[in-house]
């Protein structure tokens, strides 16, 4: 049966001797609804989990939506595949990912995929590719954004490994990915580990932007002293236009909501202390590696680890703030989404240039114009103004920031002094905006003609002798600052 082709999807239930098209192992959350959707579309899934519980309560609540073929070992799962057999890992990143590799790959013959859905680290999922292929199989690191919702409705999908093994897998994705405007949330990303460090960066914006879009919220309260119910209804008119996605709306939901038990607002019954997985630290230290600037997206990564940090907290409740007294006016809450609007933008160029860098490093050779196709659904920082970027890098490929778009330059431009009065007013108030200050900090220093750095290379060649680079002529140099102050060449 050909991979792009669906079975019949009549047959409602499983069949011991049936032959499927793809197999999913790890039936949690994100693996069942990953496995509900392949059959929903009509290939013929099986089923596999360790504990075969699990398995069972897949067929006993959702066999009727499709093909299913449930097996007991890893043994009869393989079986059951046509070959090459496609087998998607939807377990826990690390050793646990490990340990169902060595199950499975020595039951595979040459020509046969493992794919690993997990949020794997790009590393590994090199370290993996690399070690299968002497053995011919073919390892697909496969980003998953959306979601269980996106995993069962459609999700987008981040796809790396050989382009043979987008060959035999890629129409199957493609047709259970998120579709926008008949595009799929889904292709081909690159190479090796490709697939994860996008997702990885994907989840990076993420952070930043969710970062963002709670500094709006601080700010529209603590300054201009709107309610929670008030304040959903700011962001749902946000939602009405540039700011347009998936997380404006879901926060308007998040702010609009009650507390049954106490009749306050669910905002606030909720402990403000963020936890985070590692994605977005991860991301934070491998734009260090790569050299690449990501203040926007760290500065979010730091913030959820401070709001986690009690003691901290606790002992310094006792410092001194601002007099009060400042005040805001009616016209506060548009300066604001000027303010996030721009920061979000700083946030998304930071991304895409972390990209950039990973292609050229690694040699992926990444088109950055389709990573923003495939973001416009499905996936947590599904935006409006995803479009605009795929215009952007489809209009000029080489596009060395986001922010140096004529169009999108143009909104920047227009909104900083907005972004600047909200920063200003978040500090005289004592708000703190992290990302909103460390995003405009981003766009003052691009816009600089020149930097303080030139300071820090004179103290690193006075206590180092590190050596600077002139303005005026090539080579490096070191001044004698403990002799005569003279220059020399190194």
């Amino acid at each position: 049966m050909s991979s792009a082709t669906p079975a019949t999807p009549a047959q409602p239930q499983a069949q011991a001797q049936a032959q499927a098209q793809i197999g999913v192992t790890g039936l949690g959350v994100m693996g069942r609804n990953l496995a509900r959707n392949f059959a929903r579309h009509g290939f013929a899934t099986a089923l596999h989990n360790r504990t075969t519980s699990r398995t069972d309560d897949v067929m006993q609540h959702f066999g009727h939506e499709g093909t299913f073929v449930p097996s007991r070992s890893a043994e009869e799962f393989v079986r059951s595949l046509e070959r090459p057999r496609r087998i998607v890992i939807m377990v826990n990143a690390g050793p646990a990912t490990d340990a169902v590799i060595d199950e499975f790959a020595p039951l595979l013959e040459p020509g046969d995929m493992l794919i690993d859905g997990g949020n794997a680290h790009f590393k590994d999922t090199r370290r993996r590719e690399a070690k299968l292929k002497d053995s011919k199989l073919h390892f697909v690191g496969m980003g998953v954004s959306g979601g269980e919702e996106g995993a069962l409705n459609g999700p987008s999908i981040m796809p790396g490994g050989s382009e043979q093994a987008y060959q035999d897998l890629g129409p199957m994705l493609e047709t259970i990915a998120a579709q926008v405007d008949g595009t799929p949330c889904c292709t081909h990303v690159g190479p090796d580990g490709a697939g994860h460090f996008v997702k990885m960066v994907h989840n990076g914006i993420e952070y930043a932007d969710m970062q963002l879009i709670a500094e709006a919220y601080d700010l529209l309260r603590n300054a201009a002293g709107y309610q929670p119910q008030q304040i959903a209804e700011i962001f749902r008119t946000w939602n009405e236009g540039r700011l347009d996605s998936y997380l404006i709306q879901i926060t308007a939901e998040v702010l609009a909501h009650t507390d049954a038990e106490t009749g306050k607002p669910f905002v606030d019954i909720v402990l403000d202390q963020a936890e985070q997985k590692g994605t977005g630290r991860w991301t934070v230290q491998d734009a260090l590696d790569l050299g690449v600037p990501v203040n926007g997206i760290a500065e979010a990564v730091f913030a959820r680890s401070l709001s986690g940090h009690a003691d901290l907290r606790g002992a310094a409740r006792q410092l001194a703030g601002p007099t009060p007294g400042t005040q805001v006016s009616d016209q506060f809450p548009d300066l604001v989404e000027q303010a996030l609007y721009a920061s979000k933008l700083v946030s998304y160029a930071q991304g895409w240039n972390m990209i950039a860098a990973g292609s050229a490093e690694y040699n992926w050779g990444i088109d950055l114009a389709a990573m923003a196709t495939i973001w416009r659904g499905g996936c947590i920082i599904r935006a409006k103004f995803l479009d605009r970027i795929r215009t952007a890098y489809e209009t000029s490929p080489t596009l060395t920031t986001l922010l140096a778009d004529p169009d999108f330059a143009k909104e920047i431009g227009d909104a900083q002094d907005a972004w600047r009065e909200v920063v200003a007013t978040a500090v005289r108030i004592g708000v703190p905006v992290p990302g909103f200050s460390a995003a405009l900090a981003y766009y003052d220093a691009l816009r600089a003609r020149r930097l303080p750095a030139a300071l820090i290379q004179g103290l690193r060649d006075y206590f180092g002798a590190h050596t600077y680079h002139r303005t005026d002529r090539e080579g490096a140099f070191h001044t004698l600052w403990a002799e005569d102050r003279s220059e020399v060449s190194r």
